[in-house]
């Protein structure tokens, strides 16, 4: 007689567990198509289910707890901008570099053929962490020259000149810092390589539409208010 070599058993039920990798395509969209196969396809019987697990399941949960986490972040982060400079007009200033290091992150993973996973959701998190702290370092400068009495346009040419070298030397650092990962191999890259590309691609549209795009924001919105 001839049987199963090993028969596996989940919260007391009978389970059979079918084993694949995915190459060339992300997880979620694999899991989709193969959910709308099976339900044409496929006729189970009466007692019979499918459950999604492994890589897929973890992802799903971790995806979860970002949309909690990521709102979270966004109005942590204006918070404390509010509390730096006392002006939500301000605020929303350094925060309208976030929409520039989104564009360079999502491009990069377009170009590398990789897909939204969790490291690249943690890449996202950190590539904010940056750009934000670069639009504060350069509009709290020209804030302050404004303040103290220069006109408008000087102040904003002073400041960005005088406030250049911070931002690239921050950018050039955590892009050479991250070099390595992306062109990690072997066990692990698929965590470093997606976290890395989105850095440093984001880092790169960020920090050149920081110090084009943040300084004429800044004179427009001081020549309406004033």
């Amino acid at each position: 007689m001839e049987g199963p070599v090993q028969i596996s058993r989940e919260y007391g039920r009978r389970r059979v567990g079918i084993e694949c990798n995915i190459s060339g395509r992300d997880i979620g969209g694999f899991v989709r198509e193969a959910r709308q196969k099976i339900a044409s396809r496929v006729k189970l019987p009466s007692g019979y289910y499918v459950t999604w697990g492994g890589q897929f399941e973890n992802q799903q949960r971790a995806m979860k707890r970002l949309m909690l986490i990521v709102p979270m972040t966004f109005g942590l982060i204006l918070f404390l901008l509010f509390v730096t400079f006392g002006s939500m007009r301000l605020s929303a200033l350094v925060i309208l570099n976030l929409p520039f290091a989104l564009v360079g992150g999502v491009v990069s993973l377009y170009l590398s053929g990789l897909y939204l996973s969790v490291p690249a959701s943690v890449g996202f998190i950190a590539l904010f962490g940056i750009a934000v702290l670069n639009g504060v370092v350069l509009v709290s400068y020209i804030h302050q020259l404004y303040a103290d009495g220069l006109p408008l346009r000087e102040a904003i040419v002073q400041g960005c000149a005088r406030r250049l070298r911070p931002i690239l030397m921050t950018a050039s650092i955590t892009v050479f810092s991250l070099i390595p990962l992306l062109f990690a191999q072997g066990p692990g890259s698929e965590i470093q390589k997606p976290l890395a590309v989105v850095v440093v691609g984001g880092l790169v549209t960020s920090t050149l539409l920081t110090l084009v795009v943040i300084p004429a924001l800044y004179g427009w919105f001081e020549s309406k208010r004033s």
